[in-house]
Order: structure tokens, then sequence, then C-alpha cells
């Protein structure tokens, strides 16, 4: 196989493994499907009374977005600039997809958020990821909602990204636009309730549905 196939393969594989799913059918025996919002995320996780899994399941979703990443330019690193960047980039998509749309839980999976760290981790300058987790944070510390903090952070990304970019070849750029607009978009459901005022603060024990 190419690398390109072998790369975007092993990303979508590694990416598409459910922690936050396995972790609480292992640990808690149930369906976090079936708990609060029903999504697989590391947030979900947390507020099913489970916060140290919540811990565990944000650390391994971004550490298998990092590692598909890694392998990716392991795999490339013969091909040569820009080529080997470009697959690392297309492959960071993919681990996100997987996050996204796993093939073992029917395509149906969380928000891809901290899989989106792990990746950025792996693709930029350590600065630009401080960044944007400092402007997570404040966003959390002002205003209490985690979802407002990862889609303002994931906007950011590119314009955070970008001017470092080492070449902005079409894959780069798209992958760079492509990875948070997919985090934006599959927080439709959050958006509607920060617009509408129903969107659950940290901490509060309410869980939308």
């Amino acid at each position: 196989m190419t690398p390109w196939i072998t790369s975007i393969t092993l990303a979508y594989l590694l990416g598409s493994i459910p922690f936050g799913y396995l972790l609480v059918r292992i640990f808690r025996k149930q369906d976090i499907r079936s708990t609060g919002s029903g999504n697989i995320g590391a947030t979900n996780v947390a507020r099913s009374g489970a916060k140290g899994l919540g811990i565990l399941t944000l650390v391994l979703d971004a550490l298998k977005g990092f590692v598909a990443v890694v392998i990716a330019q392991h795999i490339a690193s013969p091909y040569g600039f820009p080529q080997a960047y470009d697959i690392a980039v297309a492959a960071a998509l993919a681990a996100v997809l997987g996050h996204c749309f796993p093939v073992w839980l029917g395509f149906r999976g969380g928000k891809g958020v901290a899989t989106a760290l792990g990746v950025f981790f792996a693709l930029v300058p350590l600065t630009t990821v401080l960044y944007l987790l400092g402007v997570f944070l404040l966003i959390v510390l002002i205003t209490r909602y985690v979802s407002l903090a990862s889609i303002v952070a994931a906007a950011l990304f590119p314009l955070f990204a970008l001017p470092h970019a080492p070449a902005r070849t079409p894959i780069l750029v798209t992958g760079y636009i492509l990875i948070p607009l997919i985090v934006i978009v599959k927080h439709h459901q959050n958006i509607r309730r920060l617009l509408s005022g129903t969107e659950n603060r940290f901490g509060s024990r309410k869980v939308a549905a």
C-alpha cells in the first residue's frame, strides 16, 4: 500500500477506538451512550459520575490522535518534505474522523475535541497549542461553558496555526480548516442550546438530552 493509504487507514482505526465507551463499559458496566448527552467523550463520561474515567478518556482520546500522526510521520519520512507533512495532516484528519464516526459504534462517536488536541500537539509548535489551551481555559473560567470554549478554540486554530505552517500546500490548508470545522459541526446541538440559553455549564448536575 502507498504511504497515503497506510497512514490514513491506521489513523482512522486508531481514532475510532472508543475509549470513553470502553472505560465506562469495563469499570461501571454501563453504556455511556445511554447516560447524559449520550456522547462517548470525556465530558459526558465525567458528568456520568466517573470523573476519574473522564480524565482518563480525555488523555487517551488525545493520545490516540497524537500517536496516529506520529506513526504517519514515521511512515512518510522517506518521502521527503512537503509530501511527508501532507501525509501527516491527512492522517490527523482521518484520526479525528475516526473518533467522530467510529466504525465500531455504527459511526456515532464523539465530538473530536480531545483527539483534535492530540493531533495538534503532533503537527504544530507547542506554543500554538498552549495559546489555544489558554483561550479554552479562559472561556471555561469566565462562562463555565465547555462547549463554547471548544468551539471558539477550534475556530481560532487556523488563525493561530497557518501563519506558522511549514508549507501552505492545499492539503495542509484544507486539513487545518477541516479538522476544526468538524469539531464545530459536531457541536451543532450545543450551539442550539447556547443560543437558546439551555446549555449546561461546567459543574452543573443537569445534563441535556
